[in-house]
């Protein structure tokens, strides 16, 4: 006998519904539910786990560590069960391909993932964007087969490309010349934020982070509009921008790129998208 509970995937549906949602409301339209019933389904799965996952108020929703600890496996715990359901009803007879790339690459290679997928009507290609380090870690943990990702340069990737980076402020409301400075950085662990915090703190300069978003473009406009100092990717330069460098004592920041990773037993399939992704992006091999 299993000594362990198994979880009712619809549970988990709605949970993460919860999760990605942060309402109740909008999780039930999601999922074709009453509020009442996901209401009912969270306080199962937190029934079955002796847990809180969930710290409601009447006006946000949040999760507890343990729910984000369950958010990750509810995730690949669906994804397997579709895999497996598409794999064995046969249309998608030739597999899955799962990508990973950064927010600011999903639009511009929408026309090449659409004709790549025409191309293999019977492959099912699931995309994702995030951060570039939990793209790596999702890679790691072999959620993902193909990334496309920013990062220090590190052991050798299949292809990659110099990434510069621009500091950037308002030119019409510069947040430098405040005190404390103001920054618009990624969330903790995103990239470029450490590199930013540690020059402002080598040239004793005080800083207070104004603006926090997951999102490049996000930040661009909020530094272009003088929320704060960032560290971005110079194709983030907006018309709105001043770039800030050796004046300012800030120093020049080299050792970025743009890498891809697949798999030594990638698929044929695979590897044809990655040719083309990199290609696209001007990687070198």
């Amino acid at each position: 006998m299993n000594r362990y509970p198994m979880f009712n995937p619809q549970l988990l549906l709605s949970f993460v519904a919860v999760c990605e949602t942060l309402s109740f409301t909008r999780a039930a339209d999601r999922v074709s539910l009453s509020q009442s019933t996901v209401s009912q389904q969270v306080r199962r799965l937190e029934d079955l786990l002796g847990k809180p996952l969930l710290e409601r108020s009447s006006h946000q929703v949040e999760l507890t560590e343990e729910g984000g600890r369950l958010l990750r496996y509810a995730r690949r715990i669906i994804a397997l069960n579709e895999e497996a359901h598409d794999a064995l009803t046969g249309f998608w007879r030739d597999g899955v391909l799962r990508l990973g790339m950064p927010e600011d690459f999903t639009v511009p290679t929408v026309d090449l993932l659409a004709a790549f997928s025409r191309e293999q009507p019977h492959l099912r290609l699931d995309v994702t964007s995030g951060l570039s380090a939990d793209l790596r870690s999702a890679y790691d943990r072999e959620e993902l087969d193909l990334i496309l990702v920013k990062q220090r340069r590190r052991q050798p990737p299949r292809a990659a490309r110099r990434e510069p980076l621009l500091w950037l402020d308002s030119m019409a409301h510069p947040a430098i010349e405040r005190s404390p400075v103001s920054l618009a950085v990624f969330p903790l662990n995103g990239l470029y934020r450490e590199e930013l915090c540690e020059a402002l703190d080598g040239l004793g300069i005080r800083w207070r982070v104004s603006y926090s978003s997951a999102s490049l473009a996000a930040l661009a406009a909020a530094s272009a509009a003088g929320l704060g100092v960032t560290l971005l990717p110079a194709s983030c330069r907006l018309p709105g921008h001043r770039t800030l460098g050796m004046a300012e004592g800030l120093p020049e920041i080299t050792d970025f790129e743009l890498a891809l990773y697949y798999r030594d037993n990638a698929p044929a399939a695979a590897i044809v998208l990655a040719e083309r992704l990199a290609e696209f992006c001007k990687l070198e091999w």
